[in-house]
């Protein structure tokens, strides 16, 4: 029975990258999940389920190269090779023409935390899966 069950194909669960938020977002950050539970429950979710797994530190102990809210972050997809420059703000202070992109969007979900060099994925509105690599954090 025991070689019955080593058969069977493993799962694979790709890892998410570990991630670190500054102990002053936090309570802004969860407030802003719970507003958006019935507005956008899924992304509402990824925000919480991110929050969940992040190392929580206190402002002085938070990494320069780790993206956090007010930081302008360079990272590249890795499908296109192509380069993008944005900075991560709380919903009120986005604005896409200057390149101001909301925590409460999916790439400002997926990119909170990461330290430069970190891979992630990162599921587009129109459901498209991309590999991004963080390249710079400012």
């Amino acid at each position: 029975m025991l070689t019955e069950m080593t058969k069977s194909a493993p799962k694979r669960r790709t890892r998410a990258p570990k991630i670190v938020i500054n102990a002053d977002d936090l309570v802004h950050l969860e407030a802003l999940a719970e507003g958006a539970m019935q507005r956008n429950p899924t992304l509402a979710d990824r925000l919480l389920e991110e929050i969940g797994r992040a190392r929580i530190v206190t402002p002085a102990k938070m990494p320069a190269n780790v993206v956090s809210i007010g930081n302008t972050v360079t990272y590249r997809d890795e499908s296109t090779g192509l380069e993008k420059t944005v900075t991560l703000v709380f919903p009120e202070e986005a604005d896409i023409t200057h390149q101001r992109v909301s925590i409460l969007t999916p790439i400002g979900v997926a990119l909170l935390g990461l330290a430069e060099g970190a891979v992630f994925h990162w599921d587009t509105r129109a459901n498209q899966r991309r590999m991004l690599t963080v390249i710079r954090v400012e």
